[in-house]
């Protein structure tokens, strides 16, 4: 790296502008045309090597990406640690099966997920009470779970805030679950920022915005929300067993190595799911996810 060279992510990118924010300043870059020759478009949350410009009204230039960990396109963003995956209690009503579809796809681009479930309020007691109970078991599987009734309370979102430290954080989850409304209560007058800034760096021009990262609680979060459906698992076959992390806890313990946790003899999964270990509906989604997978219609319905 050359003596003048700095390395920052990428928190906006702007009608072909990248700003890189390093040490708490941001930097207005182009790309440089080597960056088609890679075949890599710059995202937002990218890490890269970048020329200062000289002046206040000169721009730098974007030299180098560095390696992604992982990358989305909706939103486009790369280098996630985790996700606030938004379900609502009803309204459109828990589905434990959407859940887990989310939970695979999140699992696969080494993207740990958080549980936000919303709409409490919509639900009678023991309904309530129903879905508490099955998020529990995620708690046990490894996935923070956060409810309250009323749906925001300020502990409840006290306690995701937390988790934003020295993490890059997406919202993703079902349509209609409330994902903007969770973002405007957990990052007050983000919307309003998110226009001030535009303004101020746009100078009046490169109006074109695409996702931005903002600062929060000592981390950054994406200022829209994600997915919000899933018509593809983005999964193999034989990756899937892979993918639910309490499988691959006792998965050592099966009789065979290669095991499928399905028709083998001596599986260890379907021993701890007989045990009640293993959530039954986790292991029932598992076996329609391999359905799918091999061929046969989805069942479930699209947004």
């Amino acid at each position: 790296m050359a003596t003048n060279e700095k390395t920052g992510r990428i928190i906006r990118q702007v009608s072909g502008f990248y700003d890189i924010a390093v040490d708490g300043t941001v930097y207005r870059t182009r790309g440089r045309g080597n960056l088609r020759n890679q075949k890599i478009s710059p995202l937002v949350g990218d890490f890269a090597e970048f020329a200062p410009g000289v002046g206040t009204d000169d721009e730098g230039y974007l030299l180098r990406l560095k390696p992604r960990m992982n990358a989305l396109v909706r939103p486009p963003v790369a280098n996630i640690d985790q996700a606030i995956l938004v379900v609502a209690a009803a309204e459109p009503d828990f589905s434990l099966n959407l859940l887990d579809r989310f939970l695979v796809y999140l699992e696969g681009k080494q993207i740990h997920a958080e549980i936000y479930l919303t709409k409490t309020d919509l639900v009678p007691a023991a309904r309530l009470k129903e879905i508490q109970a099955a998020l529990t078991s995620y708690e046990q599987i490894g996935y923070a779970t956060f409810a309250s009734v009323p749906p925001f309370s300020p502990a409840t979102l006290a306690k995701v805030r937390a988790s934003f430290k020295d993490k890059l954080t997406i919202f993703t989850g079902q349509t209609g679950a409330g994902k903007s409304t969770l973002i405007n209560h957990l990052v007050p007058g983000l919307t309003l920022a998110t226009g001030e800034i535009s303004k101020a760096l746009n100078r009046g021009k490169h109006t074109t915005r695409t996702t931005e990262l903002f600062l929060a609680e000592g981390g950054l979060v994406a200022d829209t929300p994600g997915f919000s459906s899933l018509g593809l698992l983005d999964v193999t076959l034989d990756d899937l067993r892979d993918r639910f992390p309490e499988f691959v806890q006792v998965a050592d313990q099966c009789k065979f190595r290669s095991c499928q946790h399905d028709k083998e003899p001596g599986c260890a999964v379907k021993a701890a799911v007989e045990a009640g270990t293993i959530m039954q509906s986790r292991y029932d989604d598992y076996m329609q996810f391999r359905a799918e997978l091999q061929g046969k219609r989805p069942t479930y319905q699209k947004n």
